[in-house]
């Protein structure tokens, strides 16, 4: 209700009556009175559109200034991408520029851009469609690490004003034929200011465009509307993808038919793992004390597929390699369909929000799951998050209760990590790998000294060494039983501060080196060495070969000895130091 309408004698009417006689109480008193007046739809889209490119754009405005250039190049490029993002805004919500009932949408809009802004000022991130899937498929834990104080207080300011002026304004009915007409023309205005923009300025937008790709991504609201959407309507609206099968003709080789003991081997699939932050690879620190004790093969120059887990672990599991995995038309079965079609037991532990759909035809279980209460206290905090030493318990038994029968063929695990997952990289680590102190404890990286920064990612480096090498000492016992061998590669690397940016999920043309140069290890055993009749000489002297996720999938049926059409010896890295 509007002032006037306050009665007087309630507790509301007192409180503003006291207000009201200062004069930063007269200054809200008039300012609630601007609020109130009734407004159309059409100018309520055209004030919000505006009142959003000024304030939710300051990470727009901030990378501009980085780009750098005279000042009035600078200003005169703001001003254009300004109005292209009114304008932009004002045509997309030109279609919801109807009753009260739109109010909830507008404010939606303000809470995303707010978000955004948020994330895109800490973290250094573009709001481009992977990331928006990396975000609707992120789960409630890892959410939790990214909330804060300093996020409510971001958006709390950006939301303050829409979310007083959104409740206190009032929108007059309108015939339904005139407000259809009313919403044609503030689209058309919209889209033909943007043309004359575009066509008159084409000469320094486009350059600007093609050598600073990220930018479109950054203009807020539009960029994090279409990139939403995008990523939640595509799988609602594109072609049902069929399952292409692999399995056909997959068949165990030789080698399981003269075993003496079955093969045992676990892929560890890790996470946002840096390949100059492993010791191994020369970094200052020994972040990788353990794997190097247990003498194993490193290889100092491998690259991902992707900059995040939803685009990397698909594609290093497909056969199809990074290119044509991107451009395929229908989905692929991967690497553990292959190797259960030719007989092998395959079990996926997961500690990370899901295997984006590689487990999905075959046994899978989370770490966290038959976890007694101690083993829970031990391994796992209070929300239910568990370190990654949490999947070797029970893994006897879990390995047990396959049939003897069936585990005679050979078992394959596979351990998804939470290893280096960030913000929160102090608790990913265990107070046994807290060797370089003090860490960073808060959600907000570029507030803290970057040498605490440091301090708690190394940590979580250290923390996967130590679940490796005891990974190796499970794989040596059980090497009485079987012939074991164990492969460790990341998924993707991560940002920490260089050039402003952190974490990972940049597009990866333009995603720096950090976020793409990842780490990849593996220990075998010497029966395993002799199974497949392997040169482990031949084999280090591939240490600084360039190879890439395309790799994981061929290595990988070479390691096992599985037969299949699918498999290419070029990309396998083992088949030229084998036999």
């Amino acid at each position: 209700m509007s002032s006037a309408e306050i009665k007087w004698g309630t507790p509301s009417a007192v409180w503003w009556s006291g207000v009201s006689q200062t004069r930063a109480g007269q200054l809200l008193r008039r300012i609630d009175d601007w609020f109130s007046t009734p407004m159309s739809a059409q100018k309520i889209v055209i004030f919000l559109s505006v009142y959003l490119t000024l304030a939710a754009n300051w990470a727009l405005w901030f990378q501009l200034e980085r780009i750098g250039g005279a000042p009035a190049v600078l200003v005169r490029t703001a001003l254009v991408l300004g109005v292209l993002n009114a304008c932009g805004t004002a045509a997309i919500l030109a279609f919801t520029a109807w009753t009260r009932w739109m109010k909830v949408i507008w404010l939606a809009v303000a809470m995303t851009a707010a978000m955004s802004q948020y994330y895109m000022l800490t973290y250094s991130v573009v709001m481009d469609p992977g990331m928006a899937a990396n975000v609707l498929q992120t789960d409630a834990r890892e959410v939790a690490d990214l909330l804060g104080w300093r996020m409510l207080l971001a958006v709390t300011l950006v939301m303050a004003i829409p979310l007083w002026w959104l409740t206190r304004v009032r929108i007059p009915a309108m015939r339904p034929v005139k407000q259809i007409a009313r919403n044609a023309m503030l689209l058309l205005a919209a889209l033909g200011i943007a043309a004359v923009v575009i066509a008159t300025m084409s000469r320094d937008l486009a350059p600007l465009m093609r050598n600073h790709p990220q930018l479109r991504y950054m203009l807020n609201p539009i960029a994090s509307l279409y990139s939403t959407s995008t990523s939640a309507i595509r799988p609602l609206v594109t072609r049902k993808k069929k399952l292409i099968p692999m399995g056909a003709g997959a068949a165990l080789g030789a080698s399981h038919a003269s075993q003496s003991k079955p093969m045992l081997f676990v892929l560890v699939v890790g996470e946002t793992g840096r390949a100059d932050h492993f010791g191994l690879n020369g970094y200052a620190r020994n972040t990788t004390e353990q794997l190097a004790a247990r003498n194993v093969m490193n290889w100092t120059n491998v690259h991902s597929c992707g900059t995040s887990t939803l685009a990397s672990v698909p594609c290093m599991f497909s056969p199809l390699g990074k290119k044509d995995f991107e451009a395929r038309k229908d989905d692929y079965e991967t690497l553990l369909d292959v190797v259960q079609a030719a007989g092998m037991n395959v079990l996926w532990i997961d500690n990370q929000s899901g295997c984006k759909g590689v487990c999905d035809r075959v046994p899978h279980a989370f770490a966290s799951e038959g976890l007694s209460a101690e083993q829970r206290s031990k391994f796992c905090d209070a929300s239910g998050e568990c370190r990654d030493m949490a999947m070797l318990e029970n893994l006897q038994q879990r390995l047990d209760a396959i049939p003897a029968n069936k585990r005679d063929k050979g078992v394959l695990l596979v351990f998804h990590q939470m290893g280096s997952h960030g913000p929160a990289y102090s608790k990913r680590s265990s107070k046994e790998s807290k060797r370089f102190t003090p860490e960073c404890k808060t959600e907000v990286l570029a507030d803290c000294a970057h040498s605490e920064l440091m301090n708690a990612y190394d940590n979580s480096i250290v923390e996967t060494d130590r679940f490796l090498g005891a990974t190796i000492d499970w794989l040596k016992l059980e090497s009485q039983r079987y012939d074991t061998g164990m492969l460790y590669l990341s998924d993707h690397g991560e940002s920490l501060g260089e050039y402003g940016q952190f974490l990972h999920g940049l597009p990866y043309g333009i995603a720096p080196e950090v976020q793409k140069h990842v780490p990849m290890v593996s220990w075998l055993s010497t029966s395993f060495e002799s199974r497949e009749k392997l040169s482990m000489g031949c084999v280090r002297g591939t240490a600084d070969a360039t190879y890439t996720h395309d790799n994981l999938y061929h290595s990988m049926l070479g390691l096992l000895d599985v037969k299949s059409p699918s498999y290419e010896a070029k990309l396998d890295m083992f088949a030229g130091c084998r036999g």
